[in-house]
């Protein structure tokens, strides 16, 4: 039932996608096309959550799946460094890539660095994130405002429109970020019965989360729910609540493993969520994005795919005992390379 899950959502897209194309911006592809195969550049943004680190992983099997077009990959590795992606991407440019795969850790500071890499007519695909310009030939992600905004939705019904929340967001000063708290407030802000007492930034992280329910839930011990901009950052809410005998509220989540175990295992105790999904495969698409527009075909400018949710009754198709925490659920990885990556 997952695979079918899995493939439903991918053919969804691919018939949403045929269907919304006519009034889209499309890519000047013929400016691109050549002959390849092709090299291609990307930098590897950050690796210090389990997120980020699948991401790559996703983009590595798709390389795989795509060697008979990939000449040569170059891999920079910026460590959620603004300053150090810059000079990351200046490098690539160097080396003559073809197609340049970020996600940027800043939207200004790559702006004058990605200018150049167009410049050059190298196919810049954004993965994730947003730059403070139009300096790219392709955009690839979901719609963070929208992911923010459903998981508020349901929070703010689940809690009958009334409570206090704690809110929790990921990088600050990410796009994503921002723009999913801002999908967030957009709801929030129509009920003058919701009260937001705490706004923490944990970077989608389970220990710097954990640190923070520690120093936020002593204070707020009567809270009525939890908004989660994503990341593992939820489940380490709840085991601090858990820990303190605090009874687990209403709370928004993303497809981490860890979630959705914990999930399950207080489903008879009354705890629901829902389960937002930003993909892993993203950064698939964005090579796959790439790759199009080198061969010509037809590809638009912004790629949004629609946000995956998950709820109580689908968790069996998703949840995997079998694997640890890190795994993220809504996966393309093939089943061997997942059990190579995920070994416990």
């Amino acid at each position: 039932m997952k695979k079918t899950v899995t493939l439903f959502l991918i053919c969804l897209f691919v018939v949403v996608s045929s269907l919304t194309f006519a009034n889209q911006e499309m890519v000047d592809v013929q400016k691109f096309k050549e002959e390849g195969p092709y090299t291609v550049g990307y930098d590897i943004y950050f690796v210090g959550n389990t997120w980020s680190m699948q991401l790559y992983w996703e983009f590595l099997q798709a390389v795989k799946d795509n060697e008979e077009l990939i000449e040569e990959v170059y891999y920079t590795e910026s460590e959620g460094n603004a300053a150090k992606q810059v000079a990351n991407i200046r490098d690539l440019i160097a080396k003559d890539v073809d197609i340049l795969i970020v996600t940027p850790n800043s939207p200004s500071a790559v702006v004058p660095v990605l200018q150049r890499a167009v410049e050059k007519g190298i196919v810049v695909v954004l993965c994730g994130a947003k730059a403070a310009s139009n300096d790219y030939t392709v955009y690839v992600d979901t719609d963070a405002f929208e992911f923010g905004k459903v998981g508020a939705e349901w929070l703010v019904q689940k809690m009958g429109t009334e409570g206090k929340i704690i809110a929790l967001s990921g990088i600050a000063g990410l796009s994503t970020t921002e723009e999913r708290w801002a999908g967030a407030k957009s709801v929030f802000d129509n009920y003058p019965g919701i009260e937001v007492v705490s706004h923490v930034y944990a970077e989608w992280a389970y220990d710097k989360a954990k640190i923070a329910a520690q120093n936020v839930l002593p204070s707020n011990p009567d809270i009525d729910g939890i908004w989660s901009g994503g990341g593992a950052m939820t489940q380490a809410f709840a085991e601090v609540m858990i820990d303190y005998g605090m009874p687990l509220v209403p709370m928004t989540g993303e497809d981490s493993n860890g979630f959705l175990k914990l999930w399950k295992k207080n489903l008879d105790e009354g705890f629901d969520s829902i389960a937002t999904s930003k993909p892993t495969w993203l950064s698939a698409e964005a090579l796959k994005a790439g790759l199009n527009v080198m061969q010509g075909i037809e590809t638009p400018v912004n790629i949004l795919i629609p946000v995956p949710t998950i709820v109580s009754t689908q968790l069996d198709e998703y949840v995997r005992e079998d694997l640890p925490d890190s795994y993220w659920c809504n996966s393309r990885l093939d089943e061997e390379l997942i059990k190579q990556m995920f070994q416990r």
